[in-house]
């Protein structure tokens, strides 16, 4: 029997395809079921143009058979067979697809499409086998053939005896080695595990003996084994399904399944395109976020399906990094897939399906924020972080998309409230949009800086989070309302008979003030008289764009380079509180008691703002000494 030599560029080719094209050996399973797969549409399609056959979906099946013993593997499928010549064109030229062109003579429809596209996939069998063994009879033939082949040396092609139409692969699995295990491919909860991740929605049923045990007899308690036939795979995805058939607990079902998280999702949106480009989609949006969620190690992305296959567990591409928290899948029959099939070629299909997912995902938000309130402040409190971490990236390009999802802690509502209610509540006076940083909503609600805000009846927005200020600084202004911090050294919202008695303030008490300023050596841009205050002694107020909340954030970080950053501090004091005259009593008649006062009452402020103090022994002693 004459060996024959591959008709492509030979050894190294085939070498490249084993083993550069494709990232798990595993998969190897998911081309050759797929190729039978290919195999029974093709009669479907024969079946439609002639009426002498008959297409019985009952009839058509693919089976998978384990044999330990003889540490073979074989793929059986009822399709449509090939010819001595088919087999030698098809599987003796490495990248010849017989089905792309078959799928280019026949018109593809009601729903059905061949998936294999490249010719490749049934070398990746090579990765696990020494010998692979092709038995198939055509559609029509009396004949079949045997192909067989050990590897880039060639193959042979001889007539055999086969009793039913379609195809028999015969994979003799290598030997094991220190580094691989070969015998996992032949382990049936393995191979069902492979079927379920990759080829689980295969429209046609993968059968395989399965490994039961049941009592010896009735009274015994010694159990023996049996094998009974089992149909592996799902066929018919949910996603495929009329939306009206299914229910909640049908989702559900399928999020548990599909291990999406263990917490039960708040929303499910069940997308069906059949546009330019076609696709289906089920997204959850979870109740609880996963506990890697806030690190570098979470991997975000969707499953991706074509045509039932799944060809990535993570598609990063479908999901932007603001609704990196959505689980789910997306199938579609119209991706341009690489020749591995495992990755995506980045084309105008993937954008049009990433630009709807994110356009449907922001509506559903939407509709969760107006109609389920409850529901939605419940996902807020997991993902209402990442949310602001997208207003804040990439410069600000997010923002107009996530604006109106944001909610805040409200003042005058003491509960979360959205941008767009509180521009709605605004006196016609207001100029501002007024927020608070902190800690917590019961350190904010103390702060001396929110006093003059409170007292013109303004609502301030609390700002807990570190990434907050960031965020609405990058966002600015919402609906041509800029956002202003109680801190801020300007709150303009002073009137002009108030501005001119601090100026002139300022000019009575600016000899007093430039010492206060010398005692503090730098720590301080300036010491001025504040227009804030009511009842408490001092505050710190900022210019310049750096807040003190950006301090303490940026400061956290890790800084190779040791630098800190600093925000331009605005020592005040309330010039008509008691403390005030202690401090005029001194500067008159004992400049070191001054210098004691000063200090004391800038690292009051620097507790109020949660900021460190420099140096606690000498605090103490201060207070010691004004104690004495």
């Amino acid at each position: 029997m004459e060996k024959r030599q591959f008709q492509a560029e030979s050894k190294r080719l085939l070498e490249m395809m084993i083993n550069s094209i494709y990232t798990k050996k595993e998969v190897f399973l998911r081309e050759l079921i797929s190729n039978a797969s290919d195999a029974i549409d093709k009669i479907y399609y024969k079946a439609l143009t002639d009426d002498s056959l008959s297409f019985d979906k009952d009839n058509y099946y693919i089976r998978i058979v384990p044999n330990k013993d003889d540490r073979t593997l074989s793929v059986i499928d009822t399709g449509i067979g090939m010819t001595k010549e088919e087999l030698e064109e098809n599987l003796g030229t490495i990248a010849k697809s017989g089905s792309l062109a078959f799928k280019k003579e026949n018109e593809i429809k009601d729903g059905f499409d061949i998936i294999g596209q490249f010719g490749v996939g049934f070398y990746a069998a090579f990765m696990v086998a020494d010998v692979v063994t092709v038995i198939s009879r055509a559609l029509g033939s009396d004949q079949a053939y045997k192909w067989e082949s050990s590897g880039a040396d060639g193959y042979t092609i001889e007539p055999v005896e086969k009793a039913d139409i379609g195809t028999e692969v015969i994979l003799k699995l290598k030997e094991n080695t220190e580094d691989e295990s070969y015998d996992e491919f032949l382990d049936e909860w393995r191979l069902k595990e492979i079927i379920k991740k990759y080829s689980d929605f295969i429209r046609y049923p993968i059968k395989m003996e399965v490994t039961h045990s049941k009592p010896k007899d009735d009274d015994s308690n010694e159990y023996v084994d049996y094998k009974e036939e089992e149909t592996i795979n799902s066929m018919v995805p949910i996603w495929k399904k009329n939306k009206s058939e299914l229910t909640d607990d049908d989702y559900m079902n399928f999020y548990n399944e599909k291990r999406y998280g263990f917490d039960k999702p708040l929303k499910h949106i069940h997308i069906s395109v059949d546009g330019t480009v076609r696709y289906n989609a089920i997204l959850y949006i979870p109740e609880r976020a996963p506990y890697d969620f806030y690190t570098p190690d979470y991997e975000k992305g969707l499953e991706l399906y074509s045509n039932g296959v799944l060809i990535m567990n993570k598609c990063a591409d479908l999901l932007p990094d603001y609704f990196s928290f959505v689980k789910g899948m997306v199938d579609s029959e119209d991706l341009s897939l690489n020749i591995s099939r495992e990755m995506l070629q980045h084309d105008r299909q993937l954008k049009v399906i990433a630009k709807n997912i994110k356009n449907k995902i922001k509506r559903e938000l939407e509709n969760l924020l107006k109609n389920e309130r409850e529901q939605y402040e419940k996902f807020y409190e997991a993902f209402g972080r990442q949310l602001k971490f997208g207003v804040y990236s990439d410069f600000g390009a997010n923002k107009d998309v996530l604006q109106d999802l944001l909610l805040f802690y409200s003042s005058k509502e003491k509960k979360l409230v959205t941008l767009d209610e509180y521009v709605s509540r605004m006196p016609e006076d207001q100029k501002y949009i007024y927020y608070a940083t902190g800690d917590s909503i019961d350190r904010i609600d103390k702060l001396p800086q929110t006093e003059l805000v409170r007292d013109k009846g303004y609502e301030i927005l609390y700002f807990t989070e570190d990434i907050d200020e960031f965020a609405i600084k990058m966002l600015m202004d919402y609906k041509e309302k800029q956002f202003k911090s109680v801190s801020d050294n300007d709150l303009g919202i002073e009137s002009e008979e108030k501005e001119k008695e601090t100026e002139a303030e300022e000019k009575e008490y600016k000899e007093l003030f430039d010492y206060m300023a010398s005692v503090l050596g730098g720590k301080v841009k300036k010491v001025k008289a504040s227009k804030r205050l009511k009842t408490h002694p001092v505050c710190l107020s900022t210019e310049g764009e750096i807040t003190i909340e950006m301090e303490k954030v940026l400061n956290a970080m890790p800084n190779p380079n040791g630098q800190k950053v600093t925000a331009e501090k605005v020592l005040e004091i309330n010039t008509h509180h008691d403390v005030f005259k202690s401090l005029q009593a001194a500067f008159e008649n004992d400049k070191e008691k001054l210098e004691l006062y000063t200090k004391l009452l800038y690292n009051q402020a620097l507790l109020i703002e949660d900021l460190p103090i420099e140096d606690p022994v000498a605090f103490t002693n201060d207070m010691c000494k004004v104690m004495v």
